[in-house]
């Protein structure tokens, strides 16, 4: 074969042939524009053991080939990082069920900083968790009032709210890091992704829960359909997003900013001013607008506000819309604060539902304080007690609360029987 033909083939070949997979990444210290990290040893694990070792070169890069996709496990030699650097998360030395698919080259990241030793006073460690939990709770407000709309407004307990949570999270996603999305700037993906959330929540009521409703079906079995609409959507997550977290491309790692004993990273200070601002806004919407009032009113006596004149069927349908948005940017700051996960809002979903129980089921306000209160006891209550217990501490709150006050923080005292 001339040596030309030859040259054509073997390129024909090695083009057709498949990629091999591997996981790898950057090691920098500080963050993606800090100093790289060189001589820091890392594994790569499925089942059966050990697949392959690596060690970051002078550029701070790494890369482990592996034997075909699949999930793994990825681990860190913290014994072999250099004098003076250390995982920002001491507890984080190894990222489980990273997800590789045929062909892939993962990339993996273990956030390194200096190594400091904790000289805060109790008091500054305290405020610290209490502000991260103010950020967590505006947030879990955000999703809570949604949730407490909808019940107010047609009675129904929505347990498939989480899934739209997700879906807000996942979308952004799509649209600004996956490789089969446009690549827009986490902020321009905002205005869509909320869009496709009240359409979303539009979309169930009018083709779902409305034909269930006017068949008279009863609310424990519109409660039964929406946990079996939850079961289906969140495995499409699943297979969608795969089981591994997936970080957003932009603001994953941030320097920390001080506010007097506070430090935290710009998107916490910025998620909590804007979970706020809209939190307000939309209780002035309630309180000021034509659409505010109606719904109160079909919330308040729904037989009463249609003799009124008030368009019930019109005023369930812009609930389900306004819920759904709230859920979906409660979805893309917990992606932001945290990672995007198939199955992140029906984690949150025991949280939602201790908001809403604690301020009062069917009142946004209480939803709002509610989702508030819990997320600063729970972040705060790490102080004392192991992360673990967490969800454990919002469940006590909801509990000693309701023991002294019933019905809720703002709701109403009714008469039973």
């Amino acid at each position: 074969m001339p040596p030309i033909l030859a040259y054509i083939v073997s390129c024909f070949l090695l083009l057709g042939a498949p990629a091999a997979e591997s996981i790898g990444g950057t090691l920098r210290e500080g963050g993606a524009q800090g100093d790289p990290v060189a001589g820091v040893v890392l594994a790569v694990s499925d089942a059966s053991g050990v697949v392959g070792t690596g060690v970051s070169g002078d550029d701070g890069s790494w890369e482990v080939p592996l034997p075909g996709p699949g999930t793994y496990r990825v681990s860190l030699d913290v014994q072999s990082l250099p004098e003076g650097v250390a995982l920002r998360n001491p507890d984080r030395t190894e990222l489980e069920g990273v997800e590789v698919r045929a062909g892939q080259r993962k990339s993996v990241v273990f956030p390194l900083g200096e190594r400091q030793v904790e000289t805060r006073s109790w008091f500054t460690r305290l405020a610290n968790l209490a502000a991260k939990g103010l950020t967590y709770g505006s947030i879990v407000a955000l999703a809570a009032v949604g949730l407490s709309l909808i019940f107010g407004v047609t009675g129904m307990v929505n347990f498939a709210h989480g899934e739209v949570v997700t879906f807000g999270a996942v979308v952004a996603w799509f649209f600004s890091t996956s490789a089969a999305g446009p690549g827009l700037h986490l902020l321009w993906a905002v205005p869509p992704t909320l869009l496709l959330a009240a359409a979303l929540g539009a979309g169930l009521e009018r083709g779902l829960f409305r034909p269930l409703r006017r068949r008279r079906t009863g609310n424990v079995a519109l409660i039964v359909v929406s946990i079996g609409l939850s079961l289906l959507v969140r495995h499409i997550y699943l297979i969608l997003v795969g089981g591994a977290p997936q970080p957003y491309r932009q603001y994953a790692v941030q320097t920390q900013i001080s506010l007097g004993p506070v430090s935290m990273p710009p998107k916490a200070l910025f998620i909590t001013l804007v979970s706020l601002a809209v939190l307000a806004a939309f209780g002035l919407m309630l309180r000021h607008t034509r659409l505010g009032i109606a719904l109160r009113a079909v919330a308040d006596n729904k037989d009463l506000a249609e003799a009124s004149g008030i368009s019930v069927d019109r005023v369930i349908l812009y609930t389900w819309a306004l819920g759904a948005t709230l859920a979906g940017l409660a979805g893309i700051f917990l992606g932001i604060t945290q990672t995007v996960q198939w199955d992140m809002g029906f984690i949150l979903l025991l949280t939602m539902f201790a908001a809403v129980i604690l301020g009062g089921i069917g009142t946004a306000f209480g939803a709002a304080l509610g989702g508030i209160i819990i997320g600063v006891a729970t972040e705060a209550s790490t102080f004392w007690l192991p992360v673990e217990f967490k969800v454990v501490v919002a469940l006590a709150v909801l509990i000693l609360v309701l023991m002294v006050r019933p019905q809720g923080i703002f709701g109403v005292k009714e008469r039973v029987g």
